[in-house]
């Protein structure tokens, strides 16, 4: 594997009971790249995304983070990863501050380092306004953003996003997608969604799952090359079944 791969699957397959959840998905990422994991809900895309950050063991197959198999040294492979799942997890009682030095002090960071982490990312993620109030009083917007200061506390060069604008209003997801962007400029970032409006703003590449599948993975303008609209690239993806398409 080249050096610069910072998230790969290799034949990754999860089975729970007789649902096969993901079939055989392989993929790389190199560092630098913003990919967004697109497809229906149902699609398996969390189930990879726990599989790739070590959450849940695969049936078959292998997941590794920075060069590091996530099942053989997870601790090492979750130095080099922040993961942000659907439903962040935050203590509603807790401010912004006192989560993060919760999660620094876990992390075994120094309080030197995380101080000044906590400082970087309140401003990164714009939580200067609400840092000291209880996240139980904060927007859902907000919230969502604390959860990504949280994931990105310990400067990981790897950030895992599950539908990180979901449930936002149309302001809030603005703001979500230009942090993507922002951190994309130094960070390896892999998003799942499955609003087709998210893939053009922030992703250099899309990788689309479709019923545990891998049916897609190409550069987001490959998903209109044809001429059809991007949301019947989508009916068609999900419809046709077809075998993987790299342009």
């Amino acid at each position: 594997m080249a050096n610069n791969v910072k998230i790969e699957a290799e034949s990754l397959t999860k089975q729970f009971g007789s649902f096969l959840a993901v079939r055989d998905v392989s993929f790389e990422i190199p560092a630098g790249q913003v990919v967004a994991f697109l497809g229906p809900n149902g699609a398996g895309k969390t189930t990879t995304m726990r599989l790739l950050t070590g959450f849940i063991a695969p049936t078959r197959g292998r997941a590794r983070i920075a060069g590091i198999d996530v099942q053989e040294d997870r601790i090492s492979a979750e130095e080099n990863l922040g993961y942000l799942p659907e439903n962040g997890p935050l203590y509603l009682d807790m401010t912004p501050v006192a989560l993060l030095k919760f999660f620094g002090l876990a992390r075994s960071m120094s309080r030197a380092q995380l101080r000044d982490r906590i400082d970087a990312v309140i401003g990164l993620c714009a939580l200067e306004r609400v840092a000291t109030k209880p996240i139980g009083k904060l927007s859902k917007g907000y919230r969502q953003r604390v959860a990504m200061a949280q994931a990105l506390l310990h400067d990981p060069a790897v950030l895992i996003l599950d539908e990180p604008t979901s449930g936002l209003d149309p302001n809030q997801i603005r703001g979500v997608r230009q942090l993507i962007r922002d951190l994309g400029r130094t960070k390896t970032v892999l998003v799942s969604t499955h609003i087709l409006q998210e893939v053009e703003p922030v992703a250099d590449r899309v990788l689309f799952l479709h019923e545990g599948r891998l049916v897609f993975d190409g550069a987001p303008a490959a998903l209109i090359a044809d001429g059809l609209p991007i949301e019947d690239q989508f009916h068609r993806l999900t419809h046709n079944h077809p075998a993987i398409s790299r342009p």
